[in-house]
């Protein structure tokens, strides 16, 4: 039951991070504008900002449940990941971290909108717009939301083999802002600012820190699974 909440968290924690990140906040601060239409109404804005969510969480399940069982399944490759997991973990997980950092640049989608038409149908479908918003935006990775997604959670899922629920609670937590957003808009326009304030100036700390923790590990995975073997085995 621990190992589980600890998967359980780490993946939430992915989530979380990829929702503060600079493309995914972006793109979460112009959900705000969409979810919070109706800003009279705070019973709409907190469910707009549910389904929203709802939408994300739905896209990366699918994604993560889709890649995971596909690894899962293959009879070679998920033999291979049984007995090599380890070894891959490493070096994943140091790619992983340096992206984090921004010290392996990657090149970024060319837009993170979308068009007018698009934006006109979600409109006109009121708080179902609010989930298709959710599930469209999701898709649209950006370098360090790729690297989380499928460097981090799909080996995390396919490891413990959780391709659902952990795919599942990373979804959840990368609409957290909205809902944090939709809060304050319901509560008082106000407070809008003061959370966007907090977000933006912790994202940098918490986006170095893990980054750091992520090439830490995966050095020290890298290093006892992959290249002290080789060296045994040289040396022998």
């Amino acid at each position: 039951m621990d190992a589980t909440l600890a998967v359980s968290a780490s993946a939430f924690w992915l989530g979380l991070l990829t929702s503060i990140s600079p493309c995914p906040l972006a793109a979460n601060i112009a959900a705000v504008s969409f979810v919070g239409r109706r800003v009279g109404d705070p019973r709409y804005v907190l469910l707009s900002g549910v389904l929203y969510t709802a939408g994300r969480a739905a896209t990366y399940a699918f994604l993560g449940a889709a890649l995971a069982w596909g690894l899962l399944a293959a009879p070679g490759l998920s033999r291979f990941l049984q007995l090599h997991m380890n070894r891959v973990l490493g070096p994943v997980l140091l790619a992983a971290g340096l992206v984090i950092l921004g010290l392996v640049p990657l090149a970024g989608p060319a837009g993170g909108g979308f068009g007018d038409a698009v934006r006109r149908r979600v409109l006109a479908m009121g708080l179902a717009g609010s989930f298709l918003l959710g599930a469209v935006l999701a898709m649209a990775f950006c370098p360090t939301a790729a690297a989380l997604f499928f460097l981090c959670l799909v080996p995390l899922a396919v490891r413990h083999d959780s391709p659902l629920l952990l795919p599942s609670l990373y979804g959840l937590a990368t609409g957290v802002p909205v809902i944090v957003f939709a809060v304050a808009l319901a509560t008082g326009a106000g407070r809008l600012g003061r959370a966007f304030n907090a977000i933006t100036r912790g994202e940098v700390w918490v986006r170095r820190a893990t980054g750091a923790v992520f090439v830490a590990v995966g050095g020290w995975y890298t290093w006892m699974f992959l290249l002290a073997p080789a060296f045994r085995q040289g040396g022998g």
